[in-house]
């Protein structure tokens, strides 16, 4: 591959612009085959050399954890590559889309320029997209399937196609395409004795005392409080003093109030009581072992491990809390619309879904009960 410097390079401009890596990508070019190299740049947009008469690579030695893979004999232009960017920015900005939706549908804009380019054999640009019409998209969604994602996928894939499509060409201008059917799953919550067990459990793990009671105080929160596992780690120091209720920041940076048993809050007083790395109040509340802001996956790890030993079932997941919580409410009695408040759901219609858990439980209940069931 060439310098760094601005020049040429197999037909296409090098900016002299800071890399995050170089990846590699193997397809067949028009000469029978090749290899592509590529620069993935700080501004997420991406160059792609022409491919060279080199045996195609299949990713041998490529230890970088954040490569781009890239099927089809395809070349990136400054153009196409800013499209998604854009509709990126406009999500996180404009519609306040979490950072993971965001990353999620500029992927599938990346996908749709990359599938739609080699399709067309043509450069990719707002006019180029704007004669998308149905039959692609459904060869793009088949494409797609190929690679093995279900109907789940599938129909994120489509949503995001779609957002993409509007932002770019005017809405109410992408074809209609009927996404495929998927089943609505019902939440699976464990028993509070379980959820207790389980809290207990991890809190014991660990060889400090402060990080055991840091990971009681989390668990805590999402059963006692039914806060995502996001929110309760986006707590900060201005949270203390704590009081009788705690104001969560959701989705789409929506606040709300939840109120705060004494239990969890004598848990997470004892947490602040032991932490070394004090609680400043522009500082995240939970730390990491090193003093960072906690990392999701270190709870979830420390729950799986947790649900190994007290032989729980696979459902048993930090999210599961939550979904216990709002699911024993609302069997002892709890109003939808309040249970909605405390959940933080947008639409009602996600919070009725835990109506379909409770009727479920009665049913099984009436079924091992009843003498002739």
């Amino acid at each position: 591959m060439a310098g760094c410097g601005g020049g040429r390079k197999g037909g296409l401009l090098l900016s002299p612009l800071t890399f995050r890596g170089v990846f590699f990508f193997s397809s067949p070019s028009p000469s029978g085959e090749g290899l592509g190299v590529g620069l993935c740049l700080t501004d997420s947009r991406a160059l792609l050399d022409f491919p060279t008469p080199t045996p195609p690579l299949k990713g041998r030695g490529l230890r970088k954890k954040k490569r781009i893979l890239l099927s089809g004999y395809i070349r990136y232009t400054h153009s196409m590559s800013d499209l998604p960017r854009a509709y990126a920015e406009h999500l996180a900005r404009d519609r306040r889309r979490s950072p993971h939706t965001v990353r999620a549908y500029e992927a599938t804009a990346v996908r749709l320029c990359g599938f739609l380019q080699t399709h067309w054999g043509e450069a990719i640009d707002q006019a180029v997209l704007a004669r998308v019409t149905t039959a692609d998209l459904r060869a793009f969604l088949a494409a797609r399937r190929g690679e093995g994602i279900g109907n789940a996928s599938a129909a994120r894939e489509l949503s995001a196609v779609r957002g993409f499509l509007d932002h770019v060409t005017g809405a109410g201008t992408t074809p209609r395409l009927k996404g495929p059917r998927v089943a609505k799953g019902v939440p699976r919550p464990i028993s509070p004795a379980e959820a207790v067990a389980l809290a207990e459990d991890v809190s014991e793990d660990p060889d400090e005392p402060w990080i055991g009671a840091r990971d009681f105080a989390v668990l805590l929160l999402l059963y006692g409080a039914g806060l995502r596992v996001a929110e309760a780690l986006g707590l900060t120091g201005a949270a203390l003093p704590l009081g009788a209720t705690l104001v969560v920041t959701g989705k789409r940076d929506k606040t709300r109030i939840v109120p705060l048993l004494p239990q969890v809050r004598a848990a997470i007083e004892a947490y602040v009581a032991l932490c070394p790395y004090g609680t400043a109040r522009d500082a995240e509340l939970f730390r990491g072992a090193k003093g960072g802001p906690l990392s999701p996956r270190m709870v979830r790890r420390a729950v799986q491990r947790a649900r190994v030993r007290l032989q729980l079932p696979d459902r048993t997941t930090p999210h599961a809390l939550r979904h216990s919580f709002a699911t024993h409410l609302l069997g002892r009695g709890a109003d939808l619309r309040a249970l909605q408040e405390l959940l933080g759901h947008a639409s009602l219609s996600s919070t009725q879904i835990y109506t379909q858990v409770d009727a479920a439980h009665l049913l099984d209940v009436y079924r091992n009960a009843h003498p002739r069931a």
